[in-house]
């Protein structure tokens, strides 16, 4: 039989559309520092502070384990790999690939990590972004109600899990979709600009950033990326 070609009725379509149930409209977003010795690869970060930590995507597969991939800055992956092996909140770890400034790493979680990610979703959370810090795991959260942040903050304290607040920032329907750059970023751009780090040819180096902030070169790295991120996001999208 000939294939017949399919109306749409788009009034109806349209209906069915409005039913979904939506948290578009208002929200906060915070920017939140975790610290825990019980959370995710955290005895690693204290043990290889030099490096900066993204976890890229993670993933359970059929045997139950949960799989992080992570992509790792900095220059100490010996102290990073040694400190890898000996983390209690992750086994098997693996180095899947590797780059001139950066290495890849596929871990599994153990039974003793905590974990934040599955309480966001729970709450109607939303994971913007996620990386390591000095002084625990720098995250950003979005969530539709500050009830929402309430009950993730309580399930924090009752986890005995530190969180500090880097900013929040309230979203309502004027809202121009403009995150907040943090105090580091703010200080990290303007050093850098007003030392001549975007002059062509270049007036410092990261390095020299470094030195001038008082940080890793990886984390002036990480802070120029996500910064100039944030700018060009919230002005060409």
């Amino acid at each position: 039989m000939a294939d017949r070609p399919v109306s749409i009725d788009i009034a109806n379509y349209d209906g069915e559309r409005t039913s979904i149930r939506s948290q578009a409209e208002g929200g906060i977003v915070a920017q939140l520092r975790l610290d825990n010795t019980a959370l995710f690869l955290q005895p690693t970060l204290r043990r290889a502070p030099d490096v900066t930590v993204e976890p890229e995507y993670w993933t359970t597969i059929g045997t139950g384990r949960t799989l992080v991939f992570c992509t790792v800055y900095g220059d100490d992956f010996d102290g990073f790999e040694a400190a890898l092996e000996t983390d209690p909140t992750v086994a098997d770890p693996v180095l899947a690939d590797r780059y001139p400034d950066r290495r890849v790493y596929r871990v599994a979680l153990t039974e003793r990590a905590e974990t934040f990610i599955a309480k966001t979703a729970e709450v109607g959370g939303r994971l913007l972004d996620l990386s390591s810090s000095r002084d625990g795991w720098l995250v950003q959260l979005q969530f539709p109600s500050r009830d929402d942040l309430v009950a993730f903050n309580e399930y924090c304290r009752e986890r005995d899990i530190s969180v500090t607040v880097d900013h929040l920032r309230v979203s309502d329907d004027e809202d121009d979709g403009v995150v907040a750059l943090t105090e580091k970023q703010q200080e990290l751009l303007a050093v850098a600009h007003e030392e001549g780090y975007f002059d062509v040819p270049r007036g410092i180096s990261q390095d020299e950033l470094a030195d001038r902030l008082g940080v890793s070169k990886s984390a002036v790295s990480q802070r120029l990326r996500r910064a100039i991120g944030e700018l060009c996001a919230s002005k060409l999208c």
